[in-house]
């Protein structure tokens, strides 16, 4: 059992958020957690380094429900930066994964999806679209499952017996 020099020193203002953001709800399960560790860390300062009884870093990750590199890290990461960037996850400059189907992407699949069907089908399926859009060269590699997903989120469906019947009418403006 590691004991923990803690140098988590919360001001009062501080203290009265985190027990604000505890006492009150709702908010993100891991805002609460991180509150609830800086203000355990916080109360080691009242307990001196040489008690027998004084919390460790595991008693305290089995008491706010997190593992003891969080309560760590929640330390560190408290010593480096202000307590908003702690209770806060980090965003992320760029999303992790780059999307396969962009916008261009996108119109050219419908507009296939919208064409008729190759000689010998009476009507589009996900896996001959996606075959298609392979071997036309729209994109490398794709999955019939995202261009569902694709279809589903412009309320087109592969099934009807043309795609372009379901797209909305342009109505003129008045």
């Amino acid at each position: 059992m590691k004991r923990l020099k803690s140098t988590v020193l919360l001001s009062a203002e501080e203290r009265q958020e985190l027990r604000t953001i505890l006492d009150t709800m709702p908010h993100k399960a891991s805002r609460t957690k991180r509150a609830m560790v800086l203000l355990a860390l916080d109360d080691l300062r009242s307990w001196p380094m040489s008690h027998m009884f004084r919390p460790t870093q595991e008693s305290i990750a089995n008491r706010c429900g997190v593992s003891t590199t969080t309560v760590y890290g929640i330390m560190k990461k408290y010593e480096a930066e202000s307590l908003q960037n702690t209770l806060e996850r980090k965003k992320r400059a760029a999303p992790a994964r780059t999307p396969i189907i962009t916008g261009e992407i996108e119109a050219r699949i419908i507009a296939l999806a919208c064409s008729e069907p190759p000689p010998g089908y009476s009507r589009w399926t996900l896996r001959l679209l996606e075959s298609k859009v392979v071997e036309l060269g729209i994109v490398e590699k794709v999955s019939d499952n995202t261009i569902g997903r694709m279809l589903k989120k412009r309320h087109l469906s592969p099934t009807e017996k043309n795609v372009g019947a379901s797209l909305p009418s342009k109505t003129p403006l008045l």
